[in-house]
C-alpha cells in the first residue's frame, strides 16, 4: 500500500444538496492524480490535524481531478465541520493515494445498489461506471428530502432514459425509511448487491443477505455497525497481553487486552497511518508476518480475515502470544 501524500489544490467547492458540499481537487502540480476504480475512497488531510476519508464520487476515466462529496454530521467530532463551516476553494490540502475496499464487480452481472444518504457517493461512481460498460442496473436511494438527495437532477436524467431504474424513498414524503429488507427480498439471485449508508440500514442489509452467495453481496461502513463483529472466538480465551514487534526495526512493544495496536505505537512515538479508527475505512491495514490476529474490521473481507495476511490495527487484536507487522 501506497502511503505516499499527494498535494492537491481545492479547486472549487459547490452546495450539491442540502447540507452536503462538493469539493473538486486537482494535483497541485498540475499533473493527472493516480488512476481509481469506482467505490475508491481517499484519506484527506485537513488543516486543523484531523484525517478524515471520503468516496471519490466523480468518473473513474477522469485523471484531471477528484470530486468528492462531503455530509455535514450534526455528530461531527470535526470533519465534516470543517470542511462546511470554512472557505477552502484554493487551498491545498494532503490526500493519500485511492484505495477501493467496495470493488465494482464488472462481471456482466445486474447491480442492484442500495444508498442512504451520504452513502450514495460511492454508488453514485458505481452508476457512471455501469453506464460506460453498459451493465445493468438498478438504485434504491433513501433521503430524509428532495432537498437533502445528492445527485438527485443527474440520476433523474438517466432515469429518463431508462424509467424505472432509478427508485428514490424521501422520508418526508413517504412518511418511512427505505425498506432494504423487502428490496434485498425481491432482489433476483444472480444479481449483485451493493449497499451503503447509516449503521442501521447495513445492519438490515447484512440480515436480510445472510443466505445469499458472499460473493454477490457487498456493503461499505462509513461508520462501526452496530452489532457485534468479535468473530467465533470468546475473547476469554485471547491471551491477557501480547507482543506486536515491527518488522526491519527491532522495535517490539507489550499490548494489554483492551489496548488497541495502533494506541500502544502511537504512545511509543511510532507512525502508523490510520483516519476512522473504527475499523471501517482500511487505511491502518497492515501486512501480518507473523502470528494469528482477532480479526475487528469491518472492512476487510472473510477470505482476507481466513488468510491472515493482513489486519487493521485500530480495532484488532491477536490470537497468538506475539504478532509481527509490516508498517509502510
Amino acid at each position: 500500500m501506497n502511503s505516499a501524500l499527494i498535494d492537491v489544490v481545492v479547486k472549487s467547492v459547490t452546495e450539491l444538496a442540502q447540507g452536503i458540499r462538493a469539493f473538486e481537487l486537482h494535483a497541485a502540480d498540475g499533473d493527472d492524480l493516480p488512476a481509481f476504480t469506482a467505490g475508491s475512497h481517499i484519506d484527506v488531510h485537513l488543516p486543523n490535524g484531523l484525517v478524515r476519508n471520503y468516496s471519490l464520487v466523480n468518473s473513474q476515466a477522469e485523471r484531471h481531478r477528484y470530486v468528492i462529496a462531503v455530509s455535514l454530521d450534526a455528530h461531527s467530532t470535526g470533519g465534516s465541520k470543517y470542511l462546511h463551516e470554512n472557505d477552502l476553494e484554493g487551498a491545498t490540502l494532503k490526500i493519500s493515494a485511492p484505495r477501493n475496499n467496495f470493488a465494482l464487480v464488472e462481471d456482466g452481472a445486474p447491480k442492484i445498489l442500495i444508498a442512504g444518504g451520504i452513502g450514495i457517493t460511492p454508488l453514485y461512481a458505481m452508476i457512471q461506471r455501469l453506464e460506460e460498460i453498459g451493465d445493468l442496473w438498478m438504485l434504491f436511494y433513501g433521503a430524509r428530502s428532495r432537498e437533502a438527495a445528492a445527485f438527485r437532477e443527474e440520476l433523474e436524467a438517466l432515469n429518463e432514459k431508462q424509467p424505472g431504474r432509478v427508485n428514490f424513498n424521501f422520508d418526508d414524503e413517504a412518511g418511512q425509511m427505505l425498506d432494504v429488507t423487502s428490496i434485498a427480498v425481491r432482489a433476483p439471485l444472480e444479481a449483485h448487491l451493493y449497499c451503503c449508508g447509516p449503521a442501521p440500514m447495513l445492519d438490515a442489509f447484512n440480515m436480510i443477505t445472510a443466505n445469499r452467495m458472499p460473493d454477490m453481496v457487498h456493503i461499505e461502513y462509513f461508520t462501526a455497525p452496530t452489532t457485534d463483529n468479535a468473530g467465533e472466538i470468546d475473547d476469554a480465551d485471547l491471551p491477557e497481553t501480547f507482543t506486536v514487534e515491527i518488522a526491519g526495526t527491532g522495535k517490539s512493544f507489550e499490548v494489554k487486552k483492551g489496548q488497541s495496536i495502533l494506541g500502544v505505537l502511537m504512545q511509543n512515538g511510532v507512525y502508523a497511518a490510520s483516519s476512522c479508527q473504527e475499523g471501517c475505512c482500511g487505511t491502518c491495514v497492515v501486512q501480518v508476518l507473523e502470528g494469528i490476529p482477532d480479526h475487528k474490521d469491518f472492512v476487510l473481507s472473510d477470505r482476507e480475515h481466513a488468510a491472515n495476511q493482513m489486519m487493521t490495527i485500530c480495532v484488532s487484536g491477536s490470537k497468538t502470544d506475539k504478532l509481527v507487522i509490516e508498517l509502510d
